[in-house]
């Protein structure tokens, strides 16, 4: 293999632990962002529950208001009912007083029935702030655990940024400006091995990133060359096993 694969398979190699570490990276912080947002969603939750409850306990207050103000009328009717004059009379203010009863008896079972589901949306709501208990003290717990880890992997970063830049310095300009850009749409895969199948000519040859087929030509001249070459498919750097050793294809 000519220098610059060699350089550039070098390259790869800080380019494969650097995405490794910034994953891990990742994952911490996003930890305590998606712990945060089960929390907000929570809080979301209690809140809705809390606002129904209110407005259902509005809704009883105010029929219980309508039930107060009914039986006042009830109360009036029947002191008209004592100095009634006629049995006409009479009949006619006794029929309006059962009407409001009955009516009062269906308000009261209105009332009694809104302050059930309140009591049961409460309910729902203490679950929901036992669940927000737990989940703060698994935020703190995350963040607790998470930012020794988040410290040793940055440390661990600026490492392989120093030992990248050192590793990019080998590869010439325009090499290390086509794998920069293929590195960023792979993940930091820039490269793939030519995987040779087949013990006897003519070999297959298929690229080890895609695992789309691959002509012999790429394989040619990588064996004789020292030069970019790269898949028809998903365009990565292609390279060749080193003498004296045999792709995991085979």
């Amino acid at each position: 293999m000519g220098r610059m694969l060699a350089a550039l398979q070098q390259l790869q190699s800080v380019e494969r632990q650097l995405a490794t570490v910034r994953s891990r990276l990742d994952a911490r912080r996003n930890a305590v962002a998606a712990q945060e947002k089960r929390i907000a969603q929570l809080q979301a939750d209690w809140k809705a529950l809390h606002d129904k409850a209110m407005t259902r306990r509005r809704d009883a207050d105010r029929l219980e208001l309508d039930l107060k103000t009914r039986e006042e009328q009830v109360a009036k009717l029947r002191t008209a009912l004592n100095t009634a004059k006629t049995n006409k009379e009479y009949a006619a203010l006794l029929t309006q007083i059962n009407t409001i009863k009955a009516d009062n008896a269906k308000l009261e079972d209105e009332v009694l029935k809104i302050m059930q589901e309140v009591d049961g949306i409460r309910a729902q709501g203490g679950k929901v702030e036992e669940s927000i208990r737990a989940e703060e003290k698994r935020l703190e717990e995350t963040k607790q655990s998470g930012d020794a880890e988040v410290a040793r992997l940055s440390g661990m970063m600026e490492e392989l940024k120093q030992k990248r830049a050192e590793a990019a310095a080998a590869v010439p300009g325009e090499a290390l400006a086509v794998f920069d850009r293929i590195a960023e749409t792979y993940g930091g895969e820039a490269m793939a091995i030519i995987e040779v199948h087949g013990k006897r000519a003519p070999h297959d040859y298929v690229c080890g990133g895609c695992f789309m087929a691959l002509t012999a030509e790429h394989a040619n001249a990588l064996r004789t060359r020292d030069e970019i070459r790269r898949c028809d498919n998903c365009g990565r750097i292609l390279y060749m096993e080193p003498k004296g050793q045999t792709s995991p294809a085979q």
